[in-house]
């Protein structure tokens, strides 16, 4: 960037936005930002947004190749931490933020939460010693989850293909948000109480730590800990965890 003196150099607007746009963006190489997403707009992959707080916002853009290894799925009013840079535009002369990550606000408080519930929660879980077997014949599978999820679709499709003779009963739950884990403890124990199946699944789809939180809460990892029927955790992905995993029989 040349050296300038502002008061006694006339810019063009151009000049000026080329000098401010090298002087903004060589001192924001790298910015973390917490704001709520507002405008969410998806394009070829890529994210546009607007970032705010209670006094300002800010244009945001995630590209695709970003947008495509998070962890949670974007939604108005998220409140997120963007890491990235700043960029300026020059021939409108505004600025943004091209968001490289991006996590909702507060997950690092949330895992260390589930740390501290790990140990408060010790007491439930199984180890190698203490899983029971899956029993070889199986007539009804029962499965707590969300009747409009993705999980019960797919343990149907699977079943189709390895055994149809076997029963799918679905006990329908909320798992995720407010009653989350009330609907999910009473489905437990309802087909504990009625003894509905061999096996019983308890599981969702993938989703951020927060969206998971309710198979960590004590109610759930206790019901899938004290299941007189074999239980499989089923929660999120590969890569995801919560604390009935160490609750079940099964994983």
């Amino acid at each position: 960037m040349r050296d300038v003196d502002l008061f006694d150099n006339v810019f063009t607007v151009s000049e000026l936005n080329s000098v401010v746009k090298q002087s903004l963006e060589g001192f924001f190489r790298s910015v973390k930002l917490e704001g709520e997403i507002s405008g969410l707009k998806i394009s070829g992959g890529h994210l546009y947004f607007t970032l705010k707080d209670d006094k300002a916002a800010i244009s945001a853009v995630m590209f695709k190749g970003n947008a495509f290894s998070l962890d949670f799925r974007p939604q108005d009013g998220d409140k997120v931490i963007a890491e990235g840079r700043i960029s300026l535009y020059e021939p409108r002369g505004t600025y943004q933020i091209i968001c490289a990550k991006m996590k909702k606000a507060g997950e690092g408080d949330i895992l260390a939460e589930l740390e501290r519930r790990k140990k408060l929660f010790a007491p439930y879980f199984k180890g190698p010693e203490k899983q029971r077997p899956m029993p070889s014949d199986v007539k009804t599978v029962c499965v707590v989850t969300s009747p409009t999820g993705a999980v019960i679709h797919d343990i149907i499709n699977v079943r189709n293909k390895l055994n149809p003779s076997v029963n799918i009963l679905l006990i329908p739950a909320v798992v995720q948000g407010e009653g989350a884990a009330e609907s999910v403890t009473r489905g437990i124990e309802l087909a504990n109480r009625l003894s509905l199946g061999e096996i019983l699944i308890v599981g969702r789809g993938g989703g951020s730590v927060e969206d998971l939180l309710p198979f960590s809460e004590e109610s759930v990892v206790k019901a899938v800990s004290e299941s007189r029927i074999p239980v499989i955790s089923a929660v999120g992905h590969d890569t995801d965890w919560a604390l009935c995993d160490y609750a079940a029989d099964a994983r």
